[in-house]
Order: C-alpha cells, then structure tokens, then sequence
C-alpha cells in the first residue's frame, strides 16, 4: 500500500513537471507568447520581453499603492519609474488592475484582463476564436497573430501619447495627453491626423471630450484645390524622423530647423504628446552613462505653447494661471499675486483667488480704502477682455479697474487700456506681450473673526442646574431634605466662592 501511495505522489509529480512550461515558462527568448501564457499582478512578477530586452509588456505599478496598468515600456533604461509608452485605456480612462489581477493570451479574444474576482475587466478587441500566438517586438510593439501568423491586434494600431520608430498614424488617428505627468486619464489636449489630411493639436473639454474649434499648431498639409499635395499619414519611421506623408509621396517634416538623428541602433526614441499639451520627439542614448542617461528633446511643436491661443479652455496652463516657458522651452506655470494653487498638488491647474472681491455695499467704504494693484510686466489674459478704453494713460486705466467692482485686471499697452472679468484664460508672460498688467488685490481680509461663546450663557446655565436640583429636594422627606439642603448650601457657597472675583471683575467692568 506505501509503495503503491508513493508511486502515485511521482506520477503526479511528473506530470506536474510535464505541465510547468506551458505555465510557467511560457515565452521563448524570440519574444513569442504562446496561449495560455499569463501575468499576474503583483510586484515581483515577470513581464514579457521582446528578444533584445528593450521592451517590455506586463503591469506597471500606479502611483496609487496595490493597482497596476497594463501596459507596455522601456525595461532596460535605469530607474525605478519606467517610460511608458502604451498602456490600456477603454472610455477615456486607463484600465487600473487590482493587485491579483491576470492578464491571460487566450485563443478566442486574445488578450483578457481579469480581477481576482473573475471579473473581466479589459481584453483585445479579437472576435475571430484563431489566435495562435503573440510577440513582444524589438519595435516596441505587441501583436496578436492567428495559426497563420496573419496579424489580429496590435498596440501599434491603438496608441495613447506615445508613437515608437516605425509606427504609423492613418487617417483619423488620434493621440492623447495624460492628465498630468502621474495621472494617466486622457488629458486636455489631442493630436489627430485629420480626414483632410491635416494634422493638428487642439484643446479639449473634459469631462466631455468636446474637441474645441481652432487647433493651436498645425502643418497645413490639407490642400481643398489639389487633393494629392493632402497628408495621408503620419510616419516614424526607423531613421528617427516623423512627418506627415502626402498623396504625392511628397513629406512635410515636424523636425524642421531640428537636426536629425542617426540610427535607432544608438538611441531609444519616441515621440510623446505631453500632458501640457506640447507634442516633442525624444531620444535616450543607449550606451552612455551618468549625466547623459536622460531623455533629450530633439524638437517640440508648437514652438512656444504660452503664446498659443484658442477661443475657448483656459491655454496650456489651468484658469487664472500665467504660463511662461522655462529654459528647456516647456511650460512653466503660475499663479499671480493674490490667486493661490485651486489644488496644491497641481502645479499645472487653476489658481484661485485668496480673497474674493466683492461687489457688495461696504458701509461707504472708499475703494482706495479696500483694494490696492499688484504690476506684472509684459503679462496678458488676452481672451477675458470685457472693455477696452482708448486713448487712455496708465492713471486712468487703474482709476477705472480700482471703482468697477467687475475688473479683476486691467491691462496697459501703449495708449489702450483693456479691463478682464474673472475667469482669466490663456495668461502668458512674454517680452513680445509689451504692456503692463495691474492685478487687482483686497487690503484686508474682509471675512468677519468668528464669535466666540459669551460667559455670561455658560454661568446661566450652572444656575439653571442649580434650580433644579433645588427643586428636587422638595420631593423628599424632612430628614433626607435637611442632609441634602446642608450640601447644597455647601455646593453653593463653595461655588460663588471660586467664582467671586469673577463676579467683582464684572461689577468692576459695569461702574466703568
């Protein structure tokens, strides 16, 4: 019986052993992931690697502790936080996995994301029940292929902020920004190769995702009178250049005035739709060390954010906030004198004013008396105008901001005064501004000290419970009434005791 048990305990070994590598050990060093293959989300597991090592497909750790993306980065770049560059996103939100969660290759709907639940909570869009395999390319890109190794899925065709060498955009193709440099929902800006062959960067209308009119950079590669000089797609390709390719073959290069790069070989590139809304190529020497491991920027579109202006949406940086570029040409962002951080967490966002000016009656009180300005140079909200005076000086131009209860700023510029209602959009501080900005500012914080309680209410109160307990002793016998009467004159004299210099303060107070 010992021996036949122990005979059984091998076989089943074995044939545990037998099914590991289908499990376990189910990708080949060609990066290929066979069905069946599985991640688990945890921080010790093992992302799929594309031959080379350069890439890398598996969970990513969100800021958040315990939920992971999916998604795809750079794994041989130093650091603990990982260049992304594809990451799943379904309605306008990334795919946050909770720890435990699997991600499986399956041979119906390719690639299926589950919680520990069960619960499906993303997957490859394959409806055809014949994948046979996938691969974790050298390109960056991870493709889904059938039995006949036709092509299925691929994360090339459904990008989120990032285009790798080699990748191409169709028609109607978009990108999207994060919401900040952490935050990895869709963001307020968008790029998009047009159906007219146009490709363009636009503001967008969050929570609707509304596309606002007016993009703020463009390359003019739409042609109404002579269809063939159109764009017909957006191409990275392996020499490192991106442009946008004509009907005609012809190419209009997004690196113009920008020297190119030699050969992916030596660097790891990509080109990234930032959260602030500027689209830039970069690239990462492969084999350098110390200060030269960083990204580099190679070109930027546009060539100065601040100074781009839409209609509507509050510019580059959030409402009330004054945009300035910084020595590496990206937007640097502020709050001016009297506004603070709407979230202090969001150097980016909106700022608030610190104290609310008011239009209410003030008991006669002189404006001069309640407000004063604060002067920035060569600072401008050119979109929040609701009254320009001219000819006018600069007195004047305070004098009539100072007594409408509506101007938050006034605006000065050689001999034109523009009064701004709040919000205040697209601010910008730049020398070619040239003009003089008189932010309005409260003297005094108006909001009235809160009252404290008044003593006199507390000492009526140990009265009334004083009278009360009085009354109670009515209720009692002769005997019991005389114990407690003695110690409520006691109680009593005790506590006028404590409390008679309290009572002289008092009277004190009153004869003066």
């Amino acid at each position: 019986m010992g021996f036949a048990a122990s005979t059984s305990t091998t076989c089943l070994l074995f044939l545990l052993l037998l099914l590991l590598p289908v499990s376990a050990v189910a990708q080949t060093n060609n990066g290929r992931v066979e069905v069946g293959a599985s991640l688990t989300a945890n921080n010790d597991a093992s992302p799929w690697l594309s031959p080379s090592g350069d890439f890398a497909f598996g969970f990513h750790q969100h800021q958040n502790v315990g939920v992971f993306l999916v998604s795809i980065w750079f794994d041989k770049i130093p650091g603990t936080t990982k260049t992304l560059v594809w990451y799943a996103f379904e309605n306008g939100s990334p795919v946050l996995a909770p720890a435990g969660s699997v991600i499986q290759l399956t041979g119906r709907n390719g690639l299926v994301l589950r919680n520990p639940r069960g619960e499906q909570l993303w997957r490859s869009d394959i409806t055809m029940d014949e994948v046979g395999y996938a691969v974790m390319n050298d390109t960056g890109n991870f493709a889904i292929r059938s039995r006949n190794s036709d092509l299925l899925w691929q994360s090339f065709d459904r990008p989120t902020d990032t285009l790798l060498p080699t990748q191409i955009v169709e028609i109607n193709g978009r990108l999207f920004s994060r919401r900040s440099e952490n935050n990895f929902s869709q963001g307020r800006f968008l790029l998009s190769l047009q159906d007219d062959g146009n490709l363009v960067l636009s503001a967008v209308n969050l929570p609707t995702n509304l596309v606002y009119d007016g993009p703020y950079y463009s390359t003019s590669t739409n042609d109404a009178a002579n269809y063939s000089n159109s764009g017909e797609r957006l191409i990275f390709n392996e020499s490192g250049e991106v442009y946008v390719l004509r009907k005609n073959n012809r190419r209009f290069s997004l690196a113009t005035g920008a020297t190119l790069l030699t050969p992916t070989a030596d660097f790891y590139q990509r080109a990234t739709l930032d959260f602030d809304g500027v689209f830039a190529q970069y690239y990462y020497p492969k084999r350098s060390s110390g200060e030269d491991r960083k990204w580099s920027t190679v070109w930027s579109k546009p060539d100065n954010i601040c100074l781009r202006v839409g209609d509507k949406g509050s510019g580059a940086c959030g409402f009330n906030s004054i945009c300035s570029l910084n020595e590496n040409g990206r937007p640097t962002c502020t709050c001016p004198p009297g506004f603070s951080l709407l979230d202090p967490d969001d150097k980016y966002g909106s700022c608030k004013q610190d104290v609310e000016l008011s239009c209410r009656d003030d008991g006669g009180t002189a404006e001069e008396d309640l407000y004063d300005f604060k002067v920035l140079i060569n600072t401008d909200w050119p979109r929040s105008d609701y009254e320009q005076f001219q000819p006018y000086n600069e007195q004047d131009c305070q004098t009539s901001c100072l007594h409408d209860c509506m101007c938050a700023v006034a605006i000065f510029r050689e001999d034109s005064c523009w009064k701004k209602k709040l919000p205040l959009s697209n601010g910008r501080e730049d020398s070619g501004v040239n003009g003089k900005a008189f932010i309005k500012v409260a003297k005094v914080d108006p909001t009235p000290p809160s009252v404290p309680d008044i003593p006199d209410r507390v000492e009526e109160k140990k009265q009334g419970t004083l009278i009360i307990t009085g009354s109670i002793l009515l209720g009692t016998s002769v005997f019991v009434n005389l114990a407690l009467v003695a110690a409520f004159c006691l109680g009593v004299f005790s506590i006028y005791q404590k409390k008679f210099p309290i009572i002289l303060t008092k009277l004190d107070w009153k004869q003066r």
